[in-house]
């Protein structure tokens, strides 16, 4: 049966796809932000962009939908974190107004690029853990 067609796509080359004995968890996936099914395939293609299929297995990750989640979470986490560090900051120091305005953004902006990685990662392959349906699958 050829598979090239089917749910699963086509490989590297239009060969079948290598398909896992065992799928991995999906916080290990999210860490090192692989595929959710393989657990070997890059899962971005850029700083946030997802792939369109898995490069070694041919998952379809078109339909994911991660939504506005990782960010959602991130702006609460970072935020509470960054600025208990800013009033910390304030009351041991007194630095100058000019040291909070290049510090916290030099700090701010990637923690939150190095967080939501690994969150939009945790929810893509949570997606395909517990919704496969909504996923093509």
């Amino acid at each position: 049966m050829d598979t090239k067609g089917s749910a699963f796509g086509g490989g590297r080359g239009g060969k079948a796809p290598r398909l896992p004995l065992v799928t991995p968890p999906w916080w290990k996936a999210a860490l090192t932000c692989r595929c959710p099914r393989c657990g070997e395939g890059r899962l971005f293609v850029r700083v946030l962009t997802v792939r369109d299929r898995c490069e070694l297995c041919g998952l379809d990750l078109r339909a994911h939908d991660s939504g506005d989640g990782p960010a959602s979470l991130v702006i609460f986490v970072l935020g509470a974190i960054v600025v208990g560090l800013a009033f910390w900051v304030e009351f041991r120091f007194s630095p100058p107004l000019w040291v909070h305005s290049v510090l916290w953004p030099i700090v701010t902006v990637p923690l939150a690029i190095a967080l939501m990685r690994p969150l939009k990662a945790a929810l893509v392959a949570l997606q395909f853990r517990h919704r496969a349906s909504e996923m093509g699958l």
